[in-house]
């Protein structure tokens, strides 16, 4: 005999962020502001560097220049990763980081110069920009899991 009475299944609470979550949405805008001032430092860099050496050899010493002070000051502010434990072998996955961002940016400039030879500055700098913003998410992603993971709870 079917039952008369109707029975709803209480709607699912929401699940609560995990603390790895909550930890990356704080993390997120101080890792925004240094790698907002770091892309200055660096266009600045490869602005004045460009005429005397050519783009791609700009690219390369502005972004290997601020990969340095930008794993340095993500180690502190970001990560919170204090003292000098493991600062070098912070510095040489960040170096690793650095190579994946120097393919992007390099990439880009090349395609540049494939689809005009004679592109200006302003140019080389958009397409560097553009590369910059790919660079930077795989920067955090890779920062985060890799690079400092020890600072990151799991």
């Amino acid at each position: 005999m079917p039952s008369d009475s109707v029975h709803t299944a209480a709607a699912p609470e929401p699940a609560a962020p995990s603390s790895g979550t909550r930890r990356a949405r704080r993390q997120l805008p101080v890792f925004a502001v240094v790698g907002a001032v770091c892309t200055v430092a660096y266009l600045g860099l490869y602005a004045a560097l460009q005429p005397v050496t050519g783009p791609q050899t700009a690219n390369l010493i502005a972004l290997l220049v601020t990969a340095v002070g930008n794993t340095a000051a993500n180690r502190r502010f970001t990560f919170q990763v204090r003292g000098s434990r493991g600062a070098a072998r912070h510095q040489l996955q960040g170096l690793v980081v650095f190579l994946a961002g120097l393919a992007l940016s390099s990439g880009a400039l090349a395609l540049v110069h494939l689809t005009d030879p004679h592109a200006s500055s302003l140019v080389e700098i958009g397409a560097l920009v553009a590369a910059n913003v790919a660079a930077t998410l795989l920067r955090f992603v890779l920062l985060r899991l890799w690079v400092f993971k020890e600072a990151v709870p799991g």
